[in-house]
């Protein structure tokens, strides 16, 4: 998948898919990240179901698959985390949404399958997809605003940044936090941004450019096809190809990888030198 040869990663999964234990599906045992859905039936023509088990930068990056596996469905139900609907669901499309509960998950459907399954269930590529795929009403910023994001969560502490590490992008174009808390950067917004998905995106449109490590913010603007700067670790997950400076999941993405494991002075050096040659932000300075 790194290096876009779709064709082997899909038989890889082909043959995981047939060593799969039917009894195994959707196992409650076990954490939904960790679980398989799709057993490989058909979906052309039946209802189906697909589930978010996995974070919402995965939901956001797959769902630009929705609107292709619905045109092959008798209907399409998606079981979504509910802080995602209003900004993806969107008017229209025949895709009915409703919110994922932990304690409470939708019973199978004729087909299931997870979010992260749509690309090898339906055989497409990131190619295959328009973009951009979400679109939100724009804030009011100053012209030439950059929106920052240095944290990843507790999931992978290592693709996070130390703040202060951010400073001197703040010295060189007006900022604004896209992190949910209080910062001490000098940024427009020192109190952060709101945990809230319709009002982030509305900050990201109004944006010239978002900086930001590998999290959800990075999938929310890719998606919006919004300029995106992603500050990536040396050994990111199969998604990101690897010495490459973009990516065909989101062509507006730049990519700027530590050269070795914590390595964080390198990359950012260099997109400094880059934001301070980028002539739509040199006008604010």
């Amino acid at each position: 998948m790194r290096a876009g040869d779709h064709a082997a990663a899909w038989a890889i999964s082909d043959r995981e898919l047939q060593r799969r234990d039917p009894a195994r599906r959707d196992d409650p045992t076990l954490p939904y990240h960790q679980r398989w859905v799709w057993d490989g039936r058909p979906y052309e023509g039946r209802h189906c179901l697909v589930r978010c088990y996995h974070g919402l930068g995965d939901s956001i990056q797959f769902a630009r698959f929705l609107p292709m596996l619905a045109a092959r469905t008798a209907s399409l139900t998606v079981e979504m985390q509910p802080r995602l609907i209003d900004l993806i669901a969107g008017p229209g499309g025949g895709i009915r949404f409703v919110p994922f509960i932990d304690a409470h998950p939708l019973p199978q459907s004729e087909c299931d399958l997870e979010i992260t399954e749509l690309d090898f269930a339906l055989r497409l590529t990131p190619a295959d997809a328009a973009m951009p795929y979400l679109a939100a009403e724009s804030g009011v910023l100053p012209h030439g605003c950059v929106g920052l994001c240095h944290g990843a969560g507790p999931w992978d502490p290592a693709r996070s940044i130390p703040p202060h590490l951010l400073a001197p992008i703040c010295a060189m174009a007006p900022c604004i936090s896209l992190m949910p808390e209080a910062t001490t950067l000098p940024v427009l917004n020192p109190d952060g941004c709101p945990f809230d998905m319709k009002a982030t995106a509305a900050l990201i449109a109004a944006t010239d450019l978002v900086i930001t490590v590998d999290t959800m913010i990075a999938h929310l603007a890719g998606a919006m096809g919004k300029p995106t700067w992603l500050l990536l670790k040396s050994d990111p997950d199969w998604r990101w190809p690897v010495g490459a400076r973009g990516t065909p999941w989101y062509p507006s993405m730049r990519i700027y990888a530590q050269p070795s494991a914590g390595d964080w002075e390198t990359p950012l050096a260099e997109l400094a030198r880059d934001l301070a040659a980028c002539p739509a932000l040199a006008a604010e300075r």
